[in-house]
């Protein structure tokens, strides 16, 4: 179908501003990128749990998670990997147009597939945080074993181990999951985001 037969109706949707004013916040995104094991779905589940209990809204895009429905039919090719990004922006803009503190957990390996959902989402409203373990503690806490299948060979183009994984040059924050507890991470993580969806009076 041509692109002349889409006629988007967004300017006749309630507006973004309207939809944080109802939920009290405003919305970002947040986007937890770092290696397998390093601590991404940990940190964004205590997140969101925190945020709840101190009266804000948020939802949780898991790479897992987004992989066993809607990205079901993609690989883990570079280009798979991008256009499995190019999907979550996408969702990641519609809740931040709904008033959603979105907290994205997804490696994300390389800088451009990074600054692509940057693009997509808008670069005042995306939150890089570096959820940053060096890859043996990553492995240590490999509950699944899949760093020993793809070591093996049973897993292609895993990243870290036969895929490259490229860390922000000057991300948002930096949290490094071997030196701090599950519960100290949060809190640093919290106290940095608190500015970011804070209503302004």
């Amino acid at each position: 179908m041509s692109d002349r037969h889409i006629h988007p109706i967004f300017e006749k949707l309630l507006q973004r501003e309207e939809r944080e004013q109802r939920l009290g916040q405003r919305s970002k995104v947040i986007w937890l990128t770092g290696l397998s094991g390093s601590g991404k779905s940990t940190l964004a589940l205590r997140l969101e749990r925190l945020l709840f209990e101190e009266g804000y809204f948020a939802q949780v895009l898991d790479g897992d998670n987004i992989r066993s429905g809607i990205n079901n039919n993609l690989s883990f090719s570079i280009e798979d990997r991008q256009e499995n990004i190019r999907r979550i922006a996408e969702i990641s803009r519609l809740y931040l147009h709904s008033g959603l503190i979105t907290i994205n957990c997804f490696i994300s390996p390389t800088r451009a597939i990074r600054e692509y959902a940057r693009q997509i989402i808008g670069p005042e409203d995306f939150l890089e945080i570096y959820i940053n373990a060096p890859l043996d503690v990553c492995e240590s806490r490999d509950v699944k074993g899949l760093y020993q299948k793809a070591r093996n060979g049973e897993i292609k183009e895993f990243t870290g181990i036969d895929s490259p994984y490229e860390a922000p040059e000057k991300p948002d924050l930096e949290i490094r999951t071997d030196q701090l507890s599950v519960q100290d991470a949060t809190g640093v993580l919290f106290k940095f985001l608190l500015p970011h969806i804070e209503k302004r009076i």
